[in-house]
């Protein structure tokens, strides 16, 4: 599943780190490069996109499927597949549509993590 996740992250130029995570933040599977920041990779960081998630809501828009956060030189993309939360972090010029086309990619693999994380 790792080499998986790491071909998906080398298919796009400027994608550092594709991180599954529960809904607290808790890394299941991590497949990241030396460019990453690390405070990004930790629980603290991962699970505000959960917190933000249930607040969003409450507004009356329905569930969130994917939130993208652009930083001078970071972006962060969080893809809702509750009850595992999937953050790609990217350079901030790298293509935010092809990091977003990877969620069908990682539709499957995805599915299969949930159901050993349900288990």
């Amino acid at each position: 599943m790792k080499k998986l996740f790491h071909k998906h992250r080398k298919s796009v130029d400027g994608l550092h780190a594709i991180i599954v995570t529960d809904r607290d933040g808790v890394p299941i599977l991590k497949v990241c490069d030396e460019a990453v920041p690390e405070l990004s990779t930790r629980p603290n960081f991962l699970s505000t996109f959960g917190i933000a998630t249930e607040q969003a809501s409450k507004l009356g828009l329905q569930k969130n499927k994917s939130m993208v956060c652009i930083y001078s030189n970071y972006q962060v993309i969080h893809l809702n597949k509750l009850p595992l939360i999937v953050t790609l972090i990217a350079n901030s010029e790298a293509n935010t549509g092809l990091i977003l086309a990877l969620e069908e990619e990682l539709a499957e693999p995805i599915q299969e993590l949930k159901a050993a994380v349900m288990a």
